[in-house]
């Protein structure tokens, strides 16, 4: 148990890490056609907020040997920064400007409801448009992955505010990848009906 717990803990930081580094196709694409188009900021500002918080809660004054819970979710408040500056930046729309800085004073006043609501903004515009396009894959797998890496170091020694937390992003993550696969599949399964249909139009021609 005793080795278990910080050989756990280094996996979920590594994870966390491919976590934080998952939307660099999504900046990357940003960057390139500098525009943000539909990409929305939501999840990136959510996720410094819960950087800030899990730092305060690895601080040594606050719970004891939690240092790698400390200096991961520092880097990835850096790393989230960078994409939030990124993201303004490109924002030709004032009004998406407006929305970065308003989300972040929105944190300090609503917290749990800005994080818990963040991927419910990416759900909505899948469902509304029947398209992935604009729901990055590997964040969605890498949530996944890292809240159960997370849950099952909570598990080891058990620690109820982690567990709580990424047991909750574990079935977020879940939730995002089953409807990205369902909408994956219904956005090929439409786009063959249409040629199917081009086609048909094309013989009776």
């Amino acid at each position: 148990m005793g080795r278990a717990h910080p050989i756990v803990g280094i996996i979920g930081n590594i994870i966390s890490f491919g976590l934080f580094l998952s939307p660099v196709p999504t900046f990357w694409r940003i960057w390139k056609n500098k525009s943000v188009e539909e990409f929305q900021p939501y999840p990136y500002i959510a996720t410094v907020l819960n950087c800030l918080m899990w730092i305060f809660y690895g601080l040594p004054l606050v719970v004891k040997d939690n240092i790698l819970v400390t200096t991961i979710n520092g880097i990835g408040l850096v790393i989230e920064l960078i994409y939030l500056a990124i993201y303004c930046w490109y924002a030709k729309d004032k009004k998406k400007r407006v929305i970065v800085f308003s989300a972040f004073l929105g944190e300090v006043i609503f917290t749990a409801a800005v994080v818990a609501a963040s991927p419910l903004a990416v759900w909505k515009k899948v469902i509304t448009t029947k398209s992935v396009e604009y729901m990055p894959f590997w964040l969605s797998v890498a949530s996944f992955v890292n809240g159960c890496c997370w849950s099952i170091y909570a598990l080891i020694q058990f620690d109820l505010y982690i567990i709580i937390s990424n047991g909750l992003g574990a079935v977020f993550g879940a939730m995002q990848l089953i409807l990205y696969a369902y909408y994956y599949f219904y956005g090929k399964r439409h786009a063959g009906a249409k040629e199917d249909g081009k086609l048909s139009e094309v013989q009776l021609a």
